[in-house]
């Protein structure tokens, strides 16, 4: 099993999971020219995906699902809700509901967050995590015992999270923004900001060094910050962040996990488990 992150951040989120013969885009929060490119410079070919997984329904995890959906012949797998908002006029207004609407007709595949679910040779266990989404999922995927999940787009840890993160081989995780850096950012306003802090907003380095000392299990060996703000952080300062909460584990709980990067503009290299 391995995985890529073809790209993340405020200007677009995809993930690649390969098991097998089995091919499943995470998001498509990438043009998709985009994600053509980023697949073919991992080795992969954009018609070769088996499903496409709509975390939810926000510009930069699914606004180059449409035109994606011209050049691949699989499903997409979305929940009912985020179909909704996806499709919603009172959003978009203009031609593009329609156009969204049509692109997805017959393509579905409605995936609730109660339920797994199966793509080829994947099983995807999808829970839901808080963010100011109508229905916003995390996942973990399985392929012969091994466990990854990723969760983008989230506010806080809840204990559902935590515990679906344990026995997981490698995880994409959130690591938005610097708590300081955030309210000293004098391109965001107030607004954003507090949007950014809630409990249904986005992830700190903060939060997930806090996560990374008390309830991680140590079971992964790679971790993958995502989703990292162009602004409000800096790539550094997140990946020393999680570092030091590694170390400063007890003794008892020491782990080898590899922390890396994901980024904007290129694909990560694969991890592979």
């Amino acid at each position: 099993m391995k995985l890529s992150v073809l790209g993340s951040g405020s200007t677009g989120n995809a993930v690649l999971i390969v098991a097998g013969e089995t091919r499943v885009l995470v998001d498509a929060g990438l043009s998709a020219k985009e994600i053509a490119r980023r697949l073919a410079a991992i080795g992969e070919d954009v018609q070769r995906l088996d499903g496409i997984v709509v975390t939810h329904e926000h510009c930069d995890h699914a606004g180059g699902l449409r035109v994606l959906l011209h050049s691949v012949d699989c499903r997409v797998y979305i929940s009912a809700e985020t179909f909704d908002a996806y499709v919603s006029e009172r959003l978009l207004g203009n031609e593009e509901p329609r156009k969204r609407a049509k692109a997805l007709t017959g393509r579905t595949e409605r995936i609730e967050s109660s339920k797994d679910f199966r793509i080829g040779e994947i099983d995807f266990h999808p829970f839901t995590i808080p963010h100011d989404a109508v229905d916003n999922f995390g996942f973990t995927a399985t392929h012969e015992g091994v466990k990854i999940a990723t969760v983008m787009d989230f506010g806080h840890i809840t204990t559902l999270v935590s515990e679906q993160l344990r026995g997981c081989a490698a995880i994409v995780i959130e690591s938005n923004h610097s708590r300081d850096m955030l309210k000293a950012c004098d391109v965001y306003p107030w607004e954003l900001k507090q949007r950014i802090l809630s409990r249904q907003g986005h992830l700190s380095n903060e939060d997930v060094a806090d996560w990374l000392r008390r309830d991680f299990d140590g079971r992964a060996d790679f971790i993958v910050l995502a989703h990292l703000s162009q602004r409000a952080n800096n790539p550094y300062l997140a990946k020393i962040s999680a570092e030091v909460a590694l170390q400063e584990r007890s003794p008892l709980f020491h782990s080898d996990t590899q922390i890396s990067l994901s980024s904007p503009k290129e694909p990560t290299a694969w991890i592979e488990v």
